[in-house]
């Protein structure tokens, strides 16, 4: 049974996942889609233009509009909660409560209320440097220590939806490292492979950080990196078996492959030879730094999500070739 018949509500609809989600409902022939954001002053607005969708509305004037009318913008069939700060070097730890907890919180519970489908963004930064696994399957979330107030925002939610006993009847994806096209707007928070491309068109070369631990040597930090375009499939797969379990899913590639991996796929892509440095990593990330990630899929696979993933080389060639290189956003 879908959930995607009704009407949609994508919250961070014109960001990177968000807009990616958009994309692929537009492929399944879904438009009666409303989203929410802050567009601010960056250009993640140009997501939005291949885009089609019923509606956009300002998140904080949905947020103040909701408070004081639950009804103020009708029923929905399926809630995409991908809206929040992603920044890890956020320090603002009020801010993050705000806009990842408290805004979550009261969305949980309004979908609720309506008996929406609630399908929101957790992160694979909840469980912090992996001394406690990164068991989707445990309910013992509470042993779980984020290494950055991001994380840790996600993770309060979390356990907030497991004490009210929401998780079983919401679903809460936990990203791995997501990256592909629509994410020019992040920043420093853009993936390896869009930074690498620019960087080497400017010099040739690509910066990579040194380790700062004995048992990793440099660039053979481990990631489990996820094409975007796979990210939003298993989102979708939530509202499009909706009879599935609610709970927390680990989505990643189940894979986990090194930065230099990952960087000569960049080189490979445009068809030259790998010429990579190493630099020091800022002190501000070093007791914050991830150095292994990897996704155990098997619970997700468990509710019958059997589509085959992109391989890594063919996800960052995709990138390369069909999005930096031509500069075109999804839909385009």
């Amino acid at each position: 049974m879908s959930t995607l018949d009704g009407r949609i509500l994508v919250t961070g609809g014109a960001g990177f996942i968000g807009s990616a989600l958009v994309w692929a409902l537009n492929q399944r022939g879904h438009t009666n889609i409303v989203i929410t954001d802050l567009l601010g002053c960056d250009e993640k607005w140009k997501n939005l233009v291949p885009l089609k969708f019923a509606d956009y509305v300002e998140a904080s004037f949905f947020r103040e509009q909701l408070r004081h009318s639950p009804a103020a913008f009708g029923k929905f069939s399926t809630v995409f909660h991908l809206g929040a700060c992603s920044a890890t070097t956020e320090k603002d730890a009020a801010y993050l409560i705000d806009n990842n907890y408290n805004v979550t919180k009261e969305l949980a519970a309004w979908s609720l209320s309506q008996e929406a489908r609630f399908i929101y963004a957790s992160s694979a930064a909840t469980y912090g440097d992996g001394a406690q696994g990164m068991d989707d399957t445990s309910d013992e979330l509470s042993r779980l220590r984020p290494l950055n107030m991001y994380g840790y925002s996600k993770h309060l939610f979390d356990l907030h939806a497991q004490r009210e006993g929401w998780l079983k009847r919401i679903v809460g994806v936990k990203y791995f490292n997501v990256f592909g096209p629509n994410e020019d707007h992040k920043a420093e928070m853009r993936s390896l492979v869009n930074k690498a491309y620019q960087q080497i068109l400017t010099s040739g070369r690509v910066q990579l950080f040194k380790s700062h631990k004995p048992e990793f040597k440099d660039g053979e930090q481990m990631r489990d990196f996820l094409y975007v375009k796979d990210a939003v499939e298993m989102t979708l797969h939530f509202a499009e078996q909706a009879t599935a379990a609610g709970g927390l899913y680990n989505l990643g590639s189940g894979e986990a492959n090194t930065w230099l991996t990952l960087t000569r796929a960049i080189f490979s892509a445009l068809g030259r030879e790998p010429a990579i440095d190493f630099v020091d990593m800022p002190e501000v990330l070093r007791g914050k730094y991830q150095y292994f990630t990897q996704a155990d899929t098997s619970k997700l696979r468990a509710t019958g999500y059997v589509r085959p993933l992109t391989p890594l080389a063919a996800s960052v060639r995709d990138y390369v070739q069909n999005h930096l290189v031509t500069g075109k956003k999804l839909g385009e």
